[in-house]
């Protein structure tokens, strides 16, 4: 649940022609569009005297759009992409390309300059590490799907020592996701083990059914139901090694809600819920189109109904799913201690919505948490907005405190 498309999409059109070398390259600029600032990347290569342009919008994982030529001479080019009435045009100066962008009537100013964005990602753990690591694997009989990951020991684990660690296993979130959570070079899943693994806490992580190293399972007509099938079958797993003092869950968005799930059926130990949801699906997706259009400035007013009438969505199994899925009877029959998290500016699992319907859902426990972030976005980063286009944009991958505040309570639970 963590990918999102603003209004401004660049569309699929060709061109071909000759420049001055110059401009021959990649140009990299940001669009403004008031409430967020968009990546646009003009590319122009030559081949067999000819120059192929493309465009890329990276920060919604847009590459490789081929562009139609309007004009291109030794120090100037404009493109456009008539299927959705949009073009752009410059003039090389001074190292820069300076024009405009235009879409449906509205022009914004881009420039660009030479070259691709490097993205840092200091939180990413590099080797050598601490800890064990070992590659395992894992079998939903039900769906046929073999579950590949990594289980990561604490540091200092003593394998034939007496005393067991707690374990936590991942979980992500919508669409089909890789042992790391990985989206825009982030890694949230890796940099959360590395640090559960320094402060004395194993866990595995593994890719969903069907991708990465992961083999079999229907993942066209899934829904959260079978993916949290193969969940379970990480948590039997993990049980019969016989090295666990408790197994526990760390879910995020869908994950979140999938470890309600397991949490009602007794499957789990505890359950760390990431931006899980609290309410209905129907009134969860009005809530995330809502936002965004008022931070768009347009009024809010898509209703649960206007949802679920949707025809896309009535043509994916998990989205129709989804929309008629209630959380509610799992919460408040999860017995387990469960740490429910979120950040004030979520805009795809509203905060205000969500974890207020789970703090009022959840049974009554000393050893249950809610707790929201100033701040932090969907993904638990610092974040101007919110918005997903800011996802990638961001150097931090999580919070400190949030990593922090998981594995204190995890150890709590010792």
């Amino acid at each position: 649940m963590k990918k999102t498309i603003l209004p401004i999409i660049l569309a699929l059109s060709t061109m071909t022609a000759t420049a001055q070398v110059d401009l021959i390259g990649s140009w990299t600029g940001k669009l403004d569009l008031g409430i967020a600032k968009l990546t646009i990347v003009l590319n122009l290569k030559q081949t067999d005297g000819q120059v192929n342009v493309t465009m890329d919008s990276p920060d919604q994982s847009v590459k490789g759009i081929p562009c139609e030529k309007d004009f291109m001479s030794d120090d100037s080019i404009a493109v456009s992409v008539k299927s959705i009435n949009a073009s752009y045009g410059g003039r090389l100066k001074d190292g820069k390309i300076v024009g405009t962008f235009t879409q449906n009537g509205m022009s914004l100013p881009l420039e660009l300059t030479k070259g691709t964005e490097e993205l840092r990602r200091p939180q990413t753990p590099q080797p050598p590490f601490p800890y064990e690591t070992e590659e395992v694997t894992f079998r939903n009989e039900r769906d046929s799907a073999t579950l590949a990951g990594t289980l990561t020991w604490p540091v200092g684990y003593n394998h034939k020592s007496r005393k067991k660690s707690l374990v936590v296993l991942f979980v992500t979130g919508s669409g089909q996701e890789n042992r790391d959570e990985e989206i825009y070079d982030h890694k949230p899943f890796l940099v959360i083990a590395d640090y559960l693994a320094r402060h004395g806490i194993a866990s595995l992580r593994y890719d969903d059914r069907a991708t990465g190293a992961s083999k079999g399972g229907d993942v066209r007509n899934a829904t959260s139901e079978d993916f949290a099938r193969d969940a379970a079958s990480g948590l039997e797993y993990l049980r019969s090694r016989k090295a666990f003092a408790k197994v526990g869950i760390i879910g995020h968005s869908e994950g979140g809600l999938i470890g309600f799930m397991l949490g009602a059926q007794g499957k789990t130990d505890f359950l760390v819920s990431m931006a899980g949801t609290g309410v209905k699906g129907d009134t969860l997706a009005a809530s995330q189109k809502n936002i965004m259009l008022k931070m768009s400035g347009l009024p809010g007013t898509v209703t649960a109904e206007q949802i679920r009438k949707d025809p896309q969505i009535q043509k994916v199994p998990w989205y129709r799913w989804f929309t008629d899925y209630d959380p509610s009877a799992n919460i408040a029959a999860t017995r387990c201690p469960v740490f429910a998290l979120n950040g004030d500016r979520d805009c795809q699992v509203i905060s205000s919505l969500n974890l207020t319907a789970i703090e009022r859902l959840l049974p009554k426990s000393k050893n249950n948490l809610t707790k929201e972030y100033l701040g932090l976005n969907h993904l638990f980063q610092h974040s101007a907005t919110g918005q997903p286009n800011e996802y990638r944009q961001i150097e931090e991958t999580i919070s400190p405190e949030v990593l922090s505040d998981i594995a204190d309570w995890i150890n709590r639970l010792r």
